[in-house]
């Protein structure tokens, strides 16, 4: 990854942003939307730095010195941190981000999603927030609830991300739904070439709670797995839970 992704709240805390034209105001109505205050490059509370200019050196060297992560408008290179194009349904933010190479192809994506993400998910993700109480107690192992809400909100399921739901579709969910079975599914790999991986392959490493390996198997592969999937050597004799990706090579 070119870049570490972060959400930083800045709710009622100063951000700075310099520079004139529609570019910086847009900056600024961004800063605003998320609950900063837009103040002055003087100002010895900011912590982030935005700058539209033209000759923006000095004043991002100025700022960096005092501690600041600064973004310069247009100059990837001076960056400390770049901004996504971010699509927003209610709490769900969905960010995408090419690092300051093209803003354009980011803006492409971003338009692509809004025709894809219904305007129920923002509904959803507030009604999953308030009922966090009542699914622990439902499921009080992590991975086993963290396995019934994937198989939930996954293509198909009752809380599908990419359908429409009303107001009443996670109580109907919460009322019948059961733990998903125990799942191994077994692969073997005849390239280290991450794209090669079939759409089922790529979803099945997704949402896998543990992934053994042959040790050949290619760094660029087992990263298609979740961050927090437990990997494994194929000789590794420890009991599996949940969904279980076993990859071999042809």
């Amino acid at each position: 990854m070119h870049s570490l992704p972060l959400f930083h709240r800045i709710s009622g805390r100063a951000v700075v942003v310099v520079g004139e034209g529609p570019a910086a105001d847009a900056k600024r109505r961004l800063v605003e939307r998320a609950g900063g205050r837009v103040v002055g490059e003087d100002d010895p509370e900011a912590r982030l730095g935005f700058l539209v200019l033209n000759a923006p050196e000095a004043i991002a060297e100025r700022l960096r010195g005092r501690g600041l992560l600064v973004n310069v408008a247009d100059r990837p290179e001076l960056c400390d941190f770049t901004l996504p194009s971010v699509l927003e349904r209610g709490p769900m933010l969905v960010a995408v981000s090419s690092g300051g190479a093209s803003a354009g192809l980011t803006k492409a994506l971003r338009l692509r999603f809004e025709t894809l993400l219904p305007e129920s998910l923002g509904r959803l993700a507030e009604a999953l927030g308030a009922a966090r109480a009542r699914i622990k107690q439902r499921w009080p192992d992590p991975d086993e609830r963290r396995r019934v809400l994937d198989a939930a909100v996954g293509k198909g399921g009752a809380l599908d991300v990419l359908a429409e739901h009303d107001e009443h579709a996670l109580g109907r969910w919460l009322d019948g739904a059961e733990s998903p079975a125990a799942q191994t599914h077994e692969f073997a790999l005849t390239s280290d070439d991450p794209d090669e991986l079939t759409l089922r392959q790529a979803r099945l490493l997704g949402t896998a709670d543990v992934v053994r390996h042959d040790p050949r198997i290619a760094e660029a592969i087992l990263v298609r797995a979740r961050a927090d999937a437990e990997r494994r050597k194929l000789d590794d004799p420890r009991p599996d839970y949940g969904v279980v990706v076993i990859l071999k090579r042809a």
